[in-house]
Parts: structure tokens; C-alpha cells; sequence
């Protein structure tokens, strides 16, 4: 598999699926720089969590690459852009590099095609789901959710749900749709059973 210069957006919390969006507020001027590049060139940059909240700390080996879609520039030079999940990749090495931004090399990762669960995953999520969100006091349009495909549902919850940076970080490392749902419905029960005032479940 051949490998990819890939520049990195580092970030606690925020991990990015294929096929999805991901809203995000570029401020920092490192980031900044980052995004101006990529739309000089690909629009391609890459979504990672580190292991730690700490500069230069060290990467999970899995993240997701993402291409600018929408981008608004303030007049100070911030960013508004939305990232489309494209692919996700494996870091080989991180590189050297005279920009302000990291940057690593790594290789995408396949998608499996044409995934879906059966009935009983599906109804088995769906219950866990709903009793995390009248736990959590979320309100639910469970029709709207009724309508979505196995994939978009599943990688969906995985990438908002309020878990904490590790859960997350499993979510996305699931080699398949069978395997995230199985562990995303552990983690519903899991964190559903915590106080969110005593931290067990963390808004990232």
C-alpha cells in the first residue's frame, strides 16, 4: 500500500469518519498556516487525536483524512470550514518538518465495502442508544434516525457521542461496522450507567 505526506490537525476529542462532516474553528495561527496550504493545494488535512493534551505529544496511530468543502475566512484570518471524511490512514512515521504545522507519513486505510448489520445489531444498538439518550436527557428524532443507513448511523454516533478520547479513538481503530457497533454498544452501556457530574461521561 503506498504511503501519504499527510498534514495533521492534532485534537483531543474529534475524530472524523469517511463520508462524514466535520465542522471545525481554525484559530491558532500554526492551524491557520495549515489550512492555507492545503487550500493551495489538496484541501486534504488530516484529523488525529494525540495520546496526550500537550504540544508535540505523541499521535494515535489512526486518524482520518479530510477535505475542505466550505471555508469562510474572517477578516483577522481565522477559519470556518467543514471537513469531509475521505479516508483513514495509518501513521508509518512522523516527519520532519520546517512548517509550523506536523506533518506524517502514512497509508489509507481500506474501507470494507458494502457493510451492514444484521437486524438484531441493529435493533440491539438502537435500544442502547435510546436508553444513553433519556439518560442523558437528550431529545432523539429516533424516525430521522429509523431512515439512516447502517454505516452512516454507526459512524455517525461514534464520532459525536460524548465519550471520552480513548473510547473514541477505539471507535475509529474498529477494522468493521460489526465490530464499532459491538463496541460502541458497550460504551453506551458503560458510560449510560455514569454520573456526568462526577466525569464518567466527557463532552469533547
Amino acid at each position: 500500500m503506498s504511503s501519504k505526506r499527510i498534514s495533521i490537525f492534532p485534537l483531543t476529542g474529534a475524530i472524523l469518519f469517511p463520508g462524514l462532516q466535520l465542522p471545525l474553528h481554525i484559530f491558532e495561527p500554526r492551524y491557520r498556516a495549515m489550512v492555507g496550504d492545503a487550500l493551495a493545494r489538496d484541501r486534504l488535512i488530516g484529523m488525529i487525536q494525540p495520546t496526550e493534551p500537550a504540544d508535540d505529544a505523541p499521535l494515535y496511530q489512526v486518524g482520518c483524512i479530510g477535505k475542505i468543502n466550505d471555508v469562510e475566512t474572517s477578516e483577522d484570518g481565522r477559519y470556518n470550514i467543514v471537513l469531509q471524511g475521505e479516508a483513514r490512514f495509518r501513521v508509518k512515521r512522523e516527519l520532519e518538518v520546517t512548517t509550523p504545522f506536523r506533518q506524517v507519513e502514512a497509508e489509507l486505510i481500506q474501507e470494507p465495502r458494502e457493510e451492514y448489520l444484521s437486524l438484531g445489531e441493529r435493533a440491539s444498538f438502537e435500544y442502547e442508544a435510546r436508553k444513553f439518550a433519556d439518560a442523558q436527557g437528550y431529545a432523539i428524532d429516533w424516525d430521522s434516525v429509523a431512515q439512516l443507513d447502517d454505516v452512516t448511523l454507526i459512524n455517525g454516533v461514534s464520532q459525536i457521542a460524548p465519550f471520552d478520547a480513548a473510547a473514541k479513538q477505539g471507535l475509529l481503530e474498529s477494522p468493521n461496522l460489526r465490530e464499532r457497533c459491538d463496541l460502541l454498544v458497550s460504551l453506551l452501556e458503560f458510560f449510560g450507567k455514569g454520573d456526568p457530574d462526577e466525569g464518567h461521561v466527557t463532552l469533547q
